[in-house]
This record gives C-alpha cells, structure tokens and sequence, in this order.
C-alpha cells in the first residue's frame, strides 16, 4: 500500500476540524487524501500539507520519512509499541558476582567494584545496599582479644554471680527482677544494698572536646563551623572514685608526681573505710562487697591482708573485663564528655569540678549503672563470654 493510498484508507476515521498538535498527522493525511491522486511524490505532499495547514504543520523531513515507512509496508499512523523499560544491568548475575566480590573483601569500595566488574557505580550502589542489604560499618574497639580461656572464665564467673542474685532473691529468677530506668535490670538483693564498686581514672586539666560532641544543628545557608584543633594536656591527676547505688562515696586525688600502689591503695581504703561510716551507717556492720578489677594494687598480697583483716568480700571480677565494671562502662564515659571542652588553670579548679559534677548526679545514676551489672552477665553467657556492647 502507498502512502497516498493509505491515506484515502484512513480518511474515513479523522474528523475535518482536527487541527489540535495532537491530531495535525491524522488532519494532513487527510487533506492528501483530498488532494493527493496515487503517485504524488513526497516533494509536492509536504508543499500541499504546509500551503494548507502553514509551515509548522509538518517538517519535509516527516513527510519524506513517512513517506519511506509506508512504502515500507507501515500501515498505522499511531505510534510503534514500546519496548518498555530498558534492561539494567541490576540482575541475579551481577548481583551473585557483587556479593562474591565482597565476601572475598569486606573493605572494597562501590568504586572498586564498578571498576573491576565493569558496571556503573549508580547499579553497584543499588545491588549492594538494597538487594543485598549490606552497610558499611567501623570496627568495634574491643580492650583485649580475649582467648577461649578468658571467655570461659567471664561465664563462669558470671554464672556464678547471677547465682549468688537468686538465692539472695530466694531463689527467683533474676531475670524477671523487671526493668528499671533504659531497659535495666531491677536488683532488689543483698548483693547490691551491700555493693562498693571503684576504680581510677586520669582526667586533665584541658581535655579537648572529641568532634562528635561538637555537631550542632545546621540550615544549608547557616556558614560551616570550624573546629581547631587542641592538643590534651599534659598535666593530669589520677581520680580514684568508689560509688554505690545511692552515690559517690569517695573521690580520692593522687597527688602529682606519685604513683597507685599497694600501700597508696590500702591508705585509700582506710579512707573509704572512715566514708563508709560516715555516710553508710549500718554497711560496715552488715559486710561491704567490693568490686574492684585485677589491677596490680588491688591484687597485691598487701592489700588482701588489708581486705581480710576487715571481713570485706571482693566480688570475683574476670580479666580483661571493663564491659562488667561499672565504673568503666557507666560512670567515667560521662565524666570525659563533661570535661572535654575545658581548661582548668590549677589541680584545684579541676578537682572542684570534679566533686560539683558527682554531687549533682541524680540517685537514679548510680541505680541504674549498679543494677545494670545483671543485664551484662546476662548478656555475657549468652554471647559466650565475648564482649559486651550495650
């Protein structure tokens, strides 16, 4: 069929007042029907179209490739199906081969992907982070690689303290103790009403603030903030804090220029002693339980004669262990974040600081952090006396 013959055919379906942009190839191929007889050449089709409809109606370069479709054998004005969706290259293939690529290297990047599987990044991104759910994240910073030993031992003992919780709780199970204040364990026993836990930490007198602490809320036009950067200072005092569920009972200063040992830690125990009776009346009487780690002063043969001539227990505390010490996972943490950002001019302003920040702790605090050591045994037997997080 010829093009002017298909247009004599498709005359009878097009309205004589078309001339909407949207019908002007339907409305030309009737005025050809009108006026074209069979053998018009393209040439004279788009001089007759443009004479009738104006210049704009319909290009010469349309008419010559309509022209050649329909001599072709086209027989439809409308326009050819689409294929649909071009094909990507997301599929199961490269997806298997990006998920081999990472399980061989956890470290690769999406570039180094793209590059070496020859796939653009926008599809190496697509496959790994919502087909194959993969994100990107550090290493946890752990204090010790602990050996099988280790973790057996963090079980053992930890066993055997949620043991001692049960039968001080009359054999209930410690688990259903319910929850306290951040999902934390209530420890309503004898163990905990008779709980001293300490340790020690430096603090300096200019702790730089770290940059997490430092973001702030932002517009897209608010100007970018800058952070300099400070170096920690070098002047620094070892603080010795012992505590319990109701608060600090003791912050002792070591003296610069003096180091923790035995007998420097015995002499703080004679004044943990004097606190205790001071502002625990009835504990002495009743039997103080110590938790302390396994550093050498608090292991030292001195300071056993020292624990056992005063009838104090020690709660049996793993090595390697500051996921199971209070002090280390719940109390110094916030205590460097207080601090960073400051500068303190003497030892003094520092260690005043110091006492205003303990003082003005809520009870809850020191609760919270005590009660929290059922939780992590817990959490220790079942991760099998690996690290725990939170």
């Amino acid at each position: 069929m010829s093009f002017t013959e298909y247009s004599h055919h498709f005359s009878s379906t097009v309205s004589a007042a078309a001339v909407s942009p949207g019908c002007q190839k339907s409305t030309s191929m009737k005025q050809i029907d009108e006026t074209s007889p069979p053998g018009t050449k393209p040439s004279e089709i788009h001089k007759q179209i443009a004479e009738t409809y104006g210049e704009g109606a319909m290009s010469r370069s349309s008419v010559y490739q309509w022209f050649t479709w329909f001599e072709e054998g086209r027989t439809s004005l409308g326009d050819e199906p689409k294929s649909g969706r071009p094909k990507t290259s997301t599929n199961e293939e490269n997806t298997t081969r990006v998920d081999k690529l990472i399980r061989c290297d956890r470290r690769m990047k999406i570039r180094e992907i793209a590059l070496k599987l020859e796939i653009p990044k926008s599809t190496v991104h697509e496959i790994v982070h919502d087909t194959l759910g993969y994100r990107k994240v550090s290493a946890r910073w752990v204090p010790k690689m602990l050996t099988e030993d280790h973790k057996l031992q963090r079980v053992e003992i930890s066993q055997r303290l949620l043991q001692r919780c049960q039968q001080d709780n009359g054999d209930e199970d410690t688990t259903h103790n319910g929850v306290g204040p951040g999902g934390d364990f209530q420890a309503n026993n004898n163990l905990f009403d008779n709980l001293i836990t300490g340790d020690e930490t430096w603090v300096r007198l200019n702790t730089p603030e770290t940059k997490r602490d430092s973001m702030t809320w932002k517009h897209p036009s608010s100007p970018v903030t800058k952070k300099f950067k400070v170096q920690r200072s070098a002047a620094k005092v070892m603080a010795t804090v012992f505590w319990d569920a109701k608060g600090v009972i003791l912050l002792d200063i070591l003296p610069q220029g003096q180091c923790i040992n035995a007998a420097r830690y015995c002499s703080t125990l004679d004044r943990l002693k004097e606190a205790i009776r001071r502002k625990r009346p009835g504990l002495l009487r009743r039997g103080v339980v110590l938790q302390h780690d396994n550093a050498t002063p608090h292991s030292a043969n001195l300071t056993q004669q020292w624990l056992q001539r005063y009838g104090w227990e020690i709660l049996p505390h793993p090595a390697h262990s500051p996921d199971l010490a209070p002090s280390d996972f719940h109390l110094f943490g916030p205590l460097k974040r207080h601090l960073g950002g400051m500068a303190f001019e003497t030892e003094d302003d520092l260690i005043s600081e110091l006492r205003n920040w303990f003082d003005n702790l809520d009870v809850d605090f020191f609760r919270v952090g005590i009660n929290s050591l059922l939780s992590r045994w817990h959490k220790c037997i079942d991760l099998h006396g690996d690290y725990v997080e939170k």
